[in-house]
């Protein structure tokens, strides 16, 4: 009975996962989509939702932790270029192109993600789990560069360039190519990790 309920309770997460993500995918504007949208799409009762999920914005955690997932696993203890065993320079660019790379792949769940603010045991941006992740590990591979000193700042300014309403911007406003921005982003941080 116990296994039963387990099965059945992964099958739920799955279809309301799928249903969410897909959902908020084909939305002009993502933040619309509503609750009773996603449990209908699912086939399931809002309140399973709200159970599983707690509220709206932990459900779009949910589904972007699910996209971006890999990506973190890869580059905390993945092979490189995104895990270790590359020198710091060439690890960074590879980090950050692989940000930029799955936010352009799954723009409008990332834009939903960052509009709805820090996560709730997190004061702001700065503090969620994500952002923290990836700022360590490029605060520590920029000390190797660009010394102790200007390692932290340095981290902050780069993966500010990655930020998804910075990116939408520039590819659906000023038309750039997804190539182009991780073009300009490579540049950014070579001169960024140049020896003071």
């Amino acid at each position: 009975m116990v296994a039963r309920e387990r099965a059945d309770a992964a099958r739920n997460r799955r279809a309301i996962l799928d249903a969410a993500s897909a959902l908020f995918e084909a939305a002009t504007d993502p933040l619309a989509v509503t609750m009773d949208d996603i449990a209908a799409a699912a086939g399931v009762g809002k309140g399973t939702l709200f159970r599983r999920f707690g509220d709206r914005a932990g459900l779009v955690r949910a589904v972007y932790a699910t996209r971006f997932g890999a990506l973190y696993e890869a580059i905390t203890s993945g092979p490189p270029p995104l895990g270790p065993g590359l020198p710091a320079r060439e690890r960074v660019v590879a980090v950050l192109d692989a940000i930029v790379s799955v936010k352009l792949d799954n723009r409008r769940i990332a834009l939903v993600l960052e509009s709805l603010g820090p996560e709730p045991e997190s004061t702001s941006l700065f503090d969620s789990a994500n952002y923290r992740t990836a700022h360590t590990l490029l605060a520590e591979l920029a000390a190797e560069l660009v010394g102790a000193d200007r390692a932290d700042w340095t981290a902050h300014v780069l993966l500010s360039a990655t930020r998804i309403d910075l990116v939408e911007h520039l590819v659906d406003q000023r038309g750039w190519s997804g190539e182009r921005v991780r073009g300009h982003l490579r540049e950014l941080a070579d001169r960024l990790l140049c020896p003071a």
